[in-house]
C-alpha cells in the first residue's frame, strides 16, 4: 500500500454536512486516513488513482448478514420464515463443517466487497464448536473487509453438541476474544443474542451480561414474529436491564410504537433486512417508524441463500416501500401524495453514515471526513444507466448496479480496482463455495432432504415454550 494515494477529479460525496458534495474534487489518503478533501490538491509524490468519470464516496456498511451461508445461495428463494427455520436453523446448520464456515465467510466478505460493501456486521448463529469460530472468523479477516463478527450462542439442535452446557458456549466466546481480538483490527468481536423465548429468560441475561463483560456490540433478532401471542420482547428486555446503546436491533416489524421508543430511549440502533422481512411475512420494513422515533439506523442483506449480497438492492427497495406505505395513506382517501417524506440521499445516508452510526463506528468511518479511515468505492458512471449522469446522488441510490463498483478501499487498502478484486483468486473462492455447497447437500440429502419435517402444531408448542421461558403464560385457547 502506498503511503500516500490521491484519488483525483472524481464527483464526491463526502455525505458530511460540514464539507458537502463536489461536483470535482480530489480525496488526499496517508496512513490508511483521509487528510484531505478538495478540489485541486497539490500530492506530486502520492500514487494517482484517476476517478474522473466516477463517483467517489463512503463504502456501503451492512448492518446485518449470516455471512456463513453464502453456499446456500439462493434455496431460500420462495421460502417463508417458517420453512426458514425448517430448512436452515433446524436442519442444514447441523450439517456445517468449520471449513463450510470458512468458505461462506471468505466467499461471502468478497461478494461483499466486490459490491461495494466495505463493512459488515456478522451474525454467526452457526458456532457448532470452536473450530466453526475460528474458521468463521479466518474467513473475514483473509477477505479484507472491515467487519464485526458476532460470536452466536445460538444451540444449533446437533445429534451430539460440542458444548455441554450454554457456560460452555460462553466460555468460547471468552477464548475466541482473546486469541482473535486482542488487538486492534479491522475485524472486531460482537455478540449474536439467542432469538429472545427459545431459551430461559436468565440465558439471555448472561448472554448480554457477556456482551457487556467482553465490551463488544451485541446484535438480536427482535419483531421478526407477527404472531401477536408471541411474547413483547423488548418490553421484557427492558424490564430485564437488558437494554442499552450497544446493541443492534434486527427487523423490529413487530414492534409496537413504545417498544421502538424504549429503543431510542437506551439509544440502541435497528437493522432493516427489506427483502427477507417482505417475502417471509415479517411485516412491512419499518424504515419510517425507525426515523421518527430518532432510531440509529442501517440497512443489511441478511441472507444471501436468498437474495444478493449487493446493498443497494436493499436501499432502494427500502426507501421504495417507505414511500409507497406514506403515499397509500393519502391514495386510501382519494387524494394524491404531494411530497415525498423520505428522500434519496437520507436512504444513501442510511446506507453509510447510519450503519457505521448503528455499530459505534461512525467516529471511524461513515463519511469521507479528513481523519477517519479511509474506507470509500469509486463507482463508474459511464455505463447507460447513468446516461446522462444528472443527480449523483439519484445515480446511486436508484440506478447503479453492484458491477458498477469499480474501485474500493478499505482502511487506505486497495482491495479492488478497475471492477476487479485484487488478492482474491476468483476461481478459487467459487470452488470453495461450489465444494461446500456439495458436502452440505450430500449430508442434507442423507437426512432426508433439505427442508424438515415439523409435527403438526410445532409452531404452537415453540410459542408456548417462549412464553414459559420468559415467565409468562400462553393466553387460553
Amino acid at each position: 500500500m502506498a503511503e500516500r494515494l490521491l484519488i483525483k477529479d472524481g464527483r464526491v460525496l463526502t455525505l458530511d454536512p460540514a464539507l458537502g458534495d463536489f461536483d470535482r474534487a480530489d480525496v488526499l489518503i496517508e496512513n490508511e486516513r483521509i487528510s484531505a478533501v478538495r478540489p485541486d490538491l497539490d500530492a506530486a509524490d502520492a500514487e494517482v488513482i484517476d476517478a474522473t468519470g466516477r463517483i467517489v464516496m463512503p463504502g456501503f456498511v451492512d448492518t446485518h448478514r449470516h455471512t456463513w451461508q453464502t453456499a446456500l445461495r439462493g434455496i431460500c428463494a420462495d421460502w417463508t420464515l417458517l420453512d426458514y427455520f425448517r430448512g436452515i436453523r433446524l436442519n442444514a446448520s447441523t450439517v456445517f463443517e468449520p471449513q463450510d464456515m470458512y468458505a461462506g465467510n471468505y466467499v461471502g466478505a468478497l461478494e461483499a466487497l466486490d459490491a461495494g460493501v466495505t463493512t459488515v456486521l456478522d451474525f454467526s448463529h452457526c458456532t457448532n464448536t470452536p473450530d466453526h469460530a475460528d474458521e468463521a472468523v479466518r474467513g473475514l479477516k483473509q477477505a479484507g473487509l472491515r467487519a464485526v463478527f458476532a460470536y452466536g450462542f445460538y444451540p444449533v439442535p446437533l445429534p451430539e453438541p460440542h458444548f455441554s452446557d450454554h457456560e460452555a458456549r460462553i466460555g468460547d466466546a471468552r477464548r475466541v476474544r482473546e486469541e482473535h481480538f486482542s488487538a486492534d483490527g479491522l475485524v472486531q468481536m460482537g455478540i449474536a443474542l439467542t432469538e429472545l423465548g427459545l431459551v430461559p429468560l436468565d440465558v439471555t441475561r448472561r448472554e448480554v451480561e457477556t456482551a457487556r463483560e467482553l465490551d463488544v456490540l451485541l446484535t438480536a433478532h427482535i419483531g421478526s414474529v407477527a404472531d401477536p401471542g408471541w411474547p413483547r420482547e423488548i418490553e421484557i428486555m427492558n424490564e430485564a436491564g437488558l437494554l442499552d446503546s450497544r446493541q443492534v436491533h434486527v427487523h423490529c416489524n413487530a414492534c409496537r410504537q413504545n417498544e421502538l421508543q424504549l429503543l431510542a430511549d437506551a439509544g440502541a440502533a435497528v437493522s432493516i433486512t427489506p427483502e427477507t422481512e417482505l417475502q417471509m411475512g415479517m411485516g412491512f420494513p419499518i424504515t419510517g417508524k425507525a426515523i421518527s422515533h430518532g432510531l440509529r439506523l442501517g440497512f443489511g442483506c441478511d441472507i444471501v441463500s436468498n437474495q444478493s449480497g449487493d446493498l443497494l438492492t436493499q436501499m432502494r427497495l427500502a426507501l421504495q416501500v417507505q414511500r409507497a406505505l406514506d403515499n397509500h395513506i393519502t391514495v386510501e382517501s382519494g387524494g394524491m401524495a404531494e411530497h415525498l417524506e423520505l428522500t434519496a440521499r437520507r436512504a444513501l445516508e442510511i446506507a453509510t453514515t447510519g450503519g457505521a452510526a448503528a455499530m459505534g463506528l461512525d467516529s471511524e468511518i461513515g463519511t469521507l471526513t479528513p481523519g477517519k479511515a479511509a474506507d470509500l468505492i469509486l463507482i463508474r458512471t459511464d455505463g447507460l444507466n447513468f446516461a446522462p449522469l444528472n443527480d449523483p446522488v439519484a445515480a446511486v441510490v436508484l440506478h447503479a448496479h453492484a458491477c458498477d463498483v469499480d474501485t474500493v478501499l478499505v482502511a487506505g487498502e486497495i482491495v479492488k480496482r478497475d471492477g476487479r478484486l485484487l488478492n482474491a483468486d476468483a476461481a478459487r473462492a467459487r470452488r470453495l463455495a461450489e465444494e461446500s455447497r456439495d458436502r452440505i447437500m450430500a449430508a442434507l440429502e442423507q437426512r432426508g432432504g433439505l427442508l424438515l419435517d415439523l409435527p403438526g402444531g410445532w409452531f404452537e408448542q415453540v410459542r408456548a415454550a417462549a412464553l414459559q421461558n420468559v415467565g409468562l403464560q400462553a393466553p387460553e385457547s
